[in-house]
């Protein structure tokens, strides 16, 4: 995967196709901002030698998405007001996810380690606008929550370009399994994205670029939630525990490692779909099994 660039919108690409624990960057040229320092760590530090990069930009705080931030501790950084408190301490970041105390201890050396966490305060906070000027260009900032507590994304309407953030548009959908995340606000942040018709959407994973995305895969990257759904439902058509839930891989299709993070994901999409499925009468619990209404 090469770099791209669009007008002053340069496109710089994760290591592993943008694959987690990577994803892809975006620095505005003549702004000098650089948004979600997740791409590979020598370009970033190559590029930090070659631009007087003034602000970095977050559309949230998901690990992947800091993941060199440590690289540019004197420059100041901004995220929306929602997105930061996870970013100020190890723990608080931790607890943004919804980890079990089993799962800190084990998580807690490979944020530090891996992911290079460094406790972060913003110098100011990302709020949603339009026209926003910055340097040479023009940028609405958008309200995107659902895949994470105060996730944003960014169009920049000179050049026709929108930053989706992890709306990433993949085969494997939408992803909303932290603590704040919302299947609801998920789907309704995807159709608001897609109302813009911008010419060049950019993702944080994996394809990244994409030309005028046609519908039909708006609709597919939407579709995967009803899909997790009619299999949870045909799971529950005798009673299951949310560990025979969880351990059935209805996300991540099989069983992956390191088991107890992916566990951790599985477990939180689960919950959020029962949570849904409950409410619109669909699943009943007696407090320890679940069952579908048929």
């Amino acid at each position: 995967m090469e770099e791209q660039t669009f007008g002053p919108i340069r496109f710089i690409p994760g290591s592993n196709g943008g694959r987690y624990p990577n994803c892809h960057s975006i620095f505005v040229e003549g702004a000098n901002v650089l948004i979600d320092p997740g791409a590979d760590r020598k370009v970033l530090k190559a590029l930090k030698q070659e631009k007087k990069i003034s602000q970095i930009w977050l559309t949230h705080w998901h690990e992947d998405h800091i993941l060199n931030l440590d690289l540019f501790e004197d420059i100041p950084l901004y995220i929306s007001e929602a997105a930061a408190v996870p970013l100020q301490d190890i723990n608080a970041f931790m607890d943004a996810y919804g980890a079990s105390e089993n799962l800190k201890s084990l998580w807690k050396p490979v944020m530090e380690k891996q992911f290079h966490f460094k406790p972060r305060k913003p110098a100011g906070y990302l709020k949603a606008a339009r026209g926003e000027e910055i340097g040479p260009v023009h940028v609405d900032i958008i309200d995107t929550p659902g895949h994470a507590v105060g996730h944003l994304s960014f169009y920049f309407p000179e050049n026709d370009v929108l930053v989706l953030g992890d709306y990433d548009l993949s085969g494997f959908g939408p992803w909303y399994g932290d603590a704040g995340s919302d299947i609801e606000q998920t789907i309704a942040s995807v159709k608001r994205l897609e109302e813009i018709d911008a010419k060049i959407c950019l993702a944080s994973h994996e394809t990244g670029v994409f030309i005028r995305p046609e519908k039909d895969l708006w609709d597919k990257y939407l579709a995967v939630i009803d899909k997790r759904e009619e299999k949870i439902l045909e799971l529950l058509s005798s009673p299951r525990t949310l560990e025979e839930l969880v351990n059935s891989w209805v996300i991540y299709g099989k069983l992956k490692e390191p088991l107890a993070f992916y566990q951790f994901g599985e477990r939180g999409h689960i919950i959020k779909h029962l949570d849904r499925l409950i409410g619109c009468g669909q699943v009943v619990s007696d407090g320890e099994a679940f069952k579908g209404v048929y």
